[in-house]
């Protein structure tokens, strides 16, 4: 399962890193990886990729160790899936009526944040009317903050691979680094662009498009 992953994903663009700020980029410099161009996961619930893939990878491991290491506690057992429930209810209280869609997939909690109330068409810039938003998601990530946060930018098949590419690393980056300037841990944080690769929904309709057009964020508790 794992080579089957790292073969078919090996292709992906490293995403540009955050000023200041160690960001997942789809490879991994680890002297101890054989593959040291193994990418770590697909995200997505649409491409029916089991949660965890990407909080599974080295980079994740490495975060999680220096959490602790700066005296996050780690969860264990039935802890992780009670405060996974706390964190879910508030995150849908401060986020209702902004456009953002809460998920679960099992002990991880998916926010999916469409193209038309984050972004202009085409453009990475964040909407300045979308900040209260963001405001309210990382003031909850603030208070439960035994979590890796995994930010993905996705795009739909219109334009060239290398622009579809570069603007799902630039959106991603922005909402990571957006969620950083409020206080919370970059140590937590892992950053990637996937392009046009994992679509949700049919490209050939422009509904399809617009769900396509997105950035994911997924909640993964720091485990024990």
């Amino acid at each position: 399962m794992r080579k089957s992953l790292v073969l078919a994903t090996t292709a992906l663009t490293s995403a540009l890193m955050l000023a200041g700020c160690a960001t997942y980029t789809g490879q991994t410099t680890d002297p101890d990886d054989p593959n040291r161009t193994r990418t770590g996961a697909l995200v997505g619930a649409g491409i029916g990729v089991a949660a965890g893939l990407l909080s599974g990878s080295s980079a994740t491991e490495r975060r999680q160790r220096a959490m602790v290491g700066a005296g996050v506690g780690a969860l264990a057992g039935g802890a992780i899936g009670a405060y996974q429930d706390r964190q879910e209810a508030e995150l849908r209280r401060q986020t209702q009526g902004t456009g953002i869609v809460v998920d679960r997939e099992g002990d991880i909690i998916k926010l999916n944040l469409p193209d038309g109330v984050t972004f202009d068409f085409g453009r990475a810039d964040l909407k300045s009317q979308f900040y209260p938003a963001l405001n309210n998601v990382a003031s909850t990530l603030r208070e439960y903050n035994q979590t890796i946060v995994e930010v993905s930018g996705h795009t739909d098949s219109v334009g060239t691979d290398a622009v579809n590419q570069r603007l799902s690393e630039q959106r991603a980056q922005n909402v990571g680094n957006y969620l950083i300037g409020q206080g919370l841990q970059r140590e937590r944080f892992e950053i990637v662009g996937f392009g046009k690769r994992y679509p949700v929904a049919d490209n050939s309709t422009e509904q399809g498009r617009a769900l396509n057009r997105r950035v994911e964020i997924r909640i993964v508790p720091l485990q024990s």
